[in-house]
C-alpha cells in the first residue's frame, strides 16, 4: 500500500500549520473537507482493526505499520 498513516497524519499537521500561517493561511472550507476525509479514514482503519481482531488475521492492508510487540 502506498499511502500509511504516518502519511496521513503529516497531511493533517501540514492542514494545522496551513490555518495557523498568518500571511497565507488555508481556507478554512478547505480545511474542514480535508478533517472530514481524514475522519473517513480513521473511521475505515477503525474497521480494519475490529476485523483483524475478530478473525484472528495476522495481516491488515498495511495503512497501519504494526511492529513486532503489536504496537503502532
Amino acid at each position: 500500500m502506498k499511502n500509511k498513516i504516518e502519511d496521513l497524519r503529516n497531511h493533517l499537521f501540514v492542514t494545522i500549520e496551513s490555518l495557523l500561517d498568518e500571511d497565507k493561511p488555508l481556507d478554512v472550507e478547505r480545511a474542514k473537507a480535508v478533517a472530514h476525509v481524514a475522519s473517513v479514514m480513521i473511521e475505515s482503519a477503525k474497521v480494519e482493526v475490529k476485523f483483524l481482531e475478530a478473525t484472528q488475521a495476522v495481516k491488515g492492508t498495511g495503512f497501519m505499520q504494526i511492529g513486532h510487540d503489536g504496537r503502532e
